[in-house]
């Protein structure tokens, strides 16, 4: 089941993205823990950002903590 927020669908995977880079967690090291490469994980939060309509990997992360997603 994704989790659908002011017409933006993100995935439970794109939601744990979010949550790892919350914690301080790198990019190559959330590869790790989620088991895919740091480049998938920086395309995978390209393509985030894009859907919520933010320039940056912060902007995702404290769009996310502002709806309570994380």
């Amino acid at each position: 089941m994704d989790v659908l927020t002011e017409g933006v669908e993100l995935s439970h995977a794109d939601v744990a993205l979010l949550a790892e880079l919350a914690k301080g967690v790198t990019v190559d090291r959330v590869g790790r823990r989620l088991d895919i490469s740091g480049r998938t994980v920086r395309r995978r939060l390209r393509g985030i950002c894009d859907r919520i309509g933010v320039a940056t990997a912060i902007e995702a992360v404290a769009w996310a903590a502002r709806r309570q997603l994380i």
